[in-house]
């Protein structure tokens, strides 16, 4: 017989629904606990230093900024090119200063000590302004008083505060730092500054201004569970360092050689500096390291506004200058800009070693060749001219680099093909951004033609005239830093290179964090190739002259007995009028394994005639000649015969000045009966031999005893020197 059903009573089904809505809301309950913790973690995991510096931010005079200090920049060998100095800005409380204020009894009262004693010892606010201060800013507890005050500024106020009858309260001495730069202008192109903050402008400063910044720490006091006050110090995080691979002696003399080249063709042909710009990069042709980087456009990085310290303009002119004007800040930005990378301009002939390269490469030449050049070109029914009109007749391939000659060019050029031409500028990164670790680089992909498969637009496809033109350096745009990169990798084996200007990360206890390796981006051409460069390069500066009469373009930039490779390059500026020129000079030694390339760019001599590349190597030769030696690169060849004047001249100049020198110091002797000082370098007096009694065995003379020494014994004065005679 089947079960019955119980029947609840209505007492039962109530209870029933109640047990049923208490379990719901109690599964509710923990759902929302659950998503609670869910959101804490995650809150705590990716939001958590961020709510922090919040919290820290909102405390009061409890809570103490702690500054992180700005790693250091270092050159290759570790001398410092930039760095943070340790700063004190005086911080005024008047909230507590007035908590410690006395009516009744001036001996214990605090203000008045503390307002005398600021006044005492920073001339900047007087005891009347500091009174005001305290009587507008009763409740404050942060007020600025000095700013960046070094140690010694501060030292005599904090031994006045720390001395034990100090009744000095409600000031405290707030950490900074301030960028010091200890060489003012050199190398302030790749250097850069910075602004508040810690934040980089230009150069290596805004580049890696994430790992020269730290991060702040902070010192605050908070209340325990017994309501007691408790200090808490979170510590700063110090940035780290940046070495460079500049060298800051090469650094000193390239920019040497650019002001004195400035200075001595100084109103020459026009008023004015000795050209519109002159720039040199040294680079490390086998790791794309910068050695060096400059140009004549250069600022104080500890005073980058000033603009009368800068020599933008005249205290007056200054003046009538407001500091956001248009004039002062295109001033600014053009003195700030890096030339080396950021200004764009048509190369010239040092592209040449790039055309014969992919000749070589692609077979339509091959070494020996021989060429006819008539003196010009003709090109879609346009006369292209040679830069000797009157032709070179027959020369060799090497011929081509040696004289320099754009007819030979024109030729190999229709031969390599547009498409091919195109390939190798981009091989060799032409148009293209180095990517240098630098901010500012120039783009130069709009001024460069490209095939129909990779041109931009129909505008930027390559035409006959426009190859043509290319094969000698006109007609498109390059930088400084694209040239030498480009050149390194015909002269160091077809290795082309990153160009880079950080060597390592250092940490703030001068450990290394990173080693920044170099970059082999490419290899463009080969080695049997690149030999063949180096040797045409080689006899662009010693070669002989031809059957012609024709000879090498870069004599005058040869070093006497140094193995050395170079080209000039000649480029006529828009309009071609030919009024302005830009001409260079880029070069490496030794010969067969270079170690080093200095590339040399002068914008617009200061010339009737600016079209000779002698400027460029001028400057070139004179950098080359100091810096070699501290390179470890020294002399393996014999002295040309016709370089015996020069190296005779400059031995006869030398003894000149060395005979000039003793002279004057024949001019100024020592008189007789005096010594100069080696440890202080005074002129003294020697005693007079005649007034001397050699006999006389005393070591005091009449010297009075010190009435102190009179109770000192013998052995406890001299129980160091026990072997000497006593004396009282």
């Amino acid at each position: 017989m089947a079960r019955r059903r119980r029947r609840l009573t209505k007492r039962q089904r109530i209870t029933l629904k109640m047990k049923r809505k208490l379990a719901l809301l109690f599964v509710i309950i923990v759902l929302i606990l659950i998503g609670i913790i869910v959101r804490l973690v995650y809150i705590s995991r990716v939001s958590g230093e961020q709510y922090t510096r919040k919290v820290l931010s909102q405390q009061d005079t409890n809570s103490i900024l702690l500054p992180y200090r700005r790693g250091d920049i270092y050159d290759r060998n570790g001398t410092i090119l930039a760095t943070s100095e340790k700063v004190y800005n005086i911080i005024l409380d008047p909230a507590v200063l007035w908590e410690n204020h006395n009516e009744k009894d001036p001996k214990k009262d605090c203000v008045e000590p503390t307002l005398q004693a600021l006044a005492e010892h920073f001339e900047s606010h007087d005891k009347a302004e500091l009174e005001q201060i305290m009587e507008e800013k009763k409740s404050s507890h942060y007020v600025v008083l000095e700013k960046q005050m070094t140690k010694d500024q501060v030292a005599a106020f904090e031994e006045a505060m720390e001395a034990e009858d100090s009744r000095i309260a409600g000031v405290w001495l707030e950490d900074s730092y301030i960028r010091r730069y200890p060489y003012n202008t050199l190398g302030c192109n790749v250097i850069g500054y910075t602004v508040a903050g810690n934040v980089g402008q230009y150069g290596i400063e805004q580049e890696y201004t994430d790992v020269l910044n730290g991060e702040d720490g902070r010192s605050y006091n908070y209340l325990n569970e017994d309501l007691e006050q408790e200090k808490t110090v979170r510590a700063a995080t110090d940035g780290n360092s940046v070495m460079s691979t500049i060298d800051i002696t090469l650094q000193q003399i390239v920019e040497k050689y650019i002001a004195e080249f400035q200075e001595k063709y100084r109103d020459a042909y026009r008023e004015g500096d000795g050209s519109k710009t002159t720039a040199a990069i040294m680079m490390d042709p086998n790791t794309g390291e910068i050695l060096a980087m400059a140009s004549n456009r250069h600022y104080d990085l500890n005073k980058p506004y000033d603009v009368v310290a800068n020599g933008l303009f005249t205290e007056e002119e200054a003046a009538a200058l407001d500091d956001d004007s248009k004039e002062r800040l295109d001033a600014l930005n053009g003195l700030w800009r890096n030339y080396c990378i950021s200004d764009t301009y048509e190369p010239g002939s040092t592209m040449k070693p790039i055309t014969v390269a992919a000749a070589l490469e692609t077979g339509v030449a091959q070494d020996g060749d021989t060429y006819l050049c008539d003196g010009r070109q003709n090109i879609s029914g346009r006369d292209i001219w040679c830069s000797k009109k009157i032709g070179h007749q027959i020369i060799t391939l090497e011929g081509s680099l040696m004289l320099s000659c754009n007819d030979v060019m024109m030729q190999l050029s229709s031969k390599i093909g547009e498409e091919n031409f195109s390939k190798y500028q981009n091989m060799f990164n032409l148009g293209l951004r180095t990517n240098i670790d630098l901010p500012g680089e120039a783009r130069t992909d709009g001024l460069i033609y490209y095939t129909k498969e990779n041109a931009p637009n129909e505008r930027l496809v390559m035409r006959s005239t426009d190859l043509a033109t290319n094969s000698f350096g006109q007609n498109y745009n390059v930088t400084m830093i694209q040239v030498i990169s480009a050149f390194s990798a015909c002269i160091n084996g077809g290795r082309y290179y990153q160009p880079h200007v950080a060597k390592k990360i250092l940490d703030s206890s001068g450990g290394t964090v990173e080693n920044i390796e170099p970059v082999l981006l490419r290899t463009p051409i080969s080695t049997k190739t690149s030999s063949l460069i180096r040797r045409y390069l080689y006899n662009t500066m010693y070669g002989p002259n031809d059957a012609n009469g024709n000879h090498a373009t870069g004599r005058s930039a040869r070093i006497a007995g140094y193995s050395m490779g170079g080209k000039t390059g000649t480029a006529e500026k828009i309009p071609r009028d030919k009024t302005n020129y830009l001409v260079s000079f880029i070069g490496f030694a030794p010969a067969e394994h270079p170690e080093v390339v200095l590339y040399v760019v002068v914008d617009e001599p200061n010339a009737e005639k600016q079209s000779s590349s002698s400027y460029a190597m001028e400057v070139w030769k004179n950098i080359m000649k100091e810096a070699l030696p501290y390179l470890n690169i020294y002399p393996t060849e014999a002295v040309p015969e016709d370089m015996q004047a020069e190296v005779e001249a400059e031995r006869q100049a030398a003894e000149e000045a060395e005979g000039e020198q003793e002279s004057e110091e024949e001019e100024d002797p020592i008189p007789e009966g005096q010594l100069v000082d080696p440890q202080t370098g005074e002129t003294v007096q020697m005693p007079d031999p005649s007034t001397i009694d050699e006999e006389d065995d005393s070591v005091l003379g009449d010297t009075p005893i010190n009435d102190n020494l009179r109770d000192v014994k013998p052995t406890d004065a001299l129980e160091d020197n026990e072997d000497d005679n006593p004396t009282e």
